[in-house]
């Protein structure tokens, strides 16, 4: 398990694996451990970029179901995950891994501006580089985000971190006959309402053959094995 299957990865999280079992905000021990993965997993030689959701501290969805507009509920989304890109940011650093926050929003104060030539240059010089605030506009989901940084800087799989080991046909917290899937198509994914990724981020990875794989984070040196190509979780791809 020592050699990388892929070269430059993007690995989505999302806000609610940073709260671990406290229910909101951020827990020292899930971002600790969380940061020493992606450490380790740079030593091997991969770049890695990441996308970050915000739903530990805010989501803009539930914001603008509770009355508020939801352009306004979505910019606020948007703020708490640069909030959470900034403490992911500070415990990979724990880890002498150089990192860099760059951000849809401009807040030149704590983090660069997103450009995409820089990003690619960062990831090239073996710096992680985290993207926050989404793709900067009002109705996108981190995951579009997610799907569009990946293809904008030419990573060769997107690896969606999760709570479950993987795509079920039903919520197997739920439904303990629930089957989990080894391999689907976008197609299946979009089809069956499968609900891994929203629509249009799963349209723009079909678009452009860009692979998802779906695993689960909480189980320590996951992350290595999907990057080393071991066949764990869901993978997603064309026909």
């Amino acid at each position: 398990m020592s050699e990388p299957h892929y070269r430059r990865v993007l690995i989505k999280l999302s806000g609610e694996a940073l709260q671990g079992d406290q229910g909101y905000g951020i827990s020292p021990e899930s971002l600790e451990g969380f940061a020493r993965e992606i450490a380790e997993i740079r030593e091997l030689g991969v770049e890695v970029a990441l996308v970050i959701g915000g739903g530990n501290i805010f989501r803009g969805v539930a914001g603008s179901t509770a009355g508020m507009d939801r352009a306004s509920a979505d910019y606020m989304g948007m703020l708490a995950t640069v909030l959470n890109g900034l403490a992911l940011q500070d415990a990979i650093e724990k880890f002498d891994v150089p990192t860099r926050l760059q951000t849809a929003l401009e807040i030149k104060e704590v983090a660069e501006p997103y450009i995409r030539r820089r990003a690619m240059r960062h990831l090239e010089k073996k710096r992680v580089v985290i993207f926050g605030a989404g793709t900067g506009n009002p109705y996108f989901t981190t995951d579009t985000a997610a799907a569009l940084r990946a293809m904008e800087c030419h990573s060769e799989v997107i690896l969606k971190a999760t709570d479950v080991d993987g795509v079920y046909d039903a919520d197997p917290r739920e439904d303990s006959t629930a089957q989990r899937y080894d391999r689907l198509t976008y197609i299946d994914v979009l089809s069956e309402n499968l609900r891994v990724m929203d629509s249009a981020a799963v349209s723009l990875c079909m678009d452009n053959d860009l692979p998802i794989i779906v695993f689960d984070l909480n189980r320590p040196g996951n992350m290595k094995r999907v990057i080393c190509g071991s066949e764990i979780g869901t993978w997603i791809g064309p026909e």
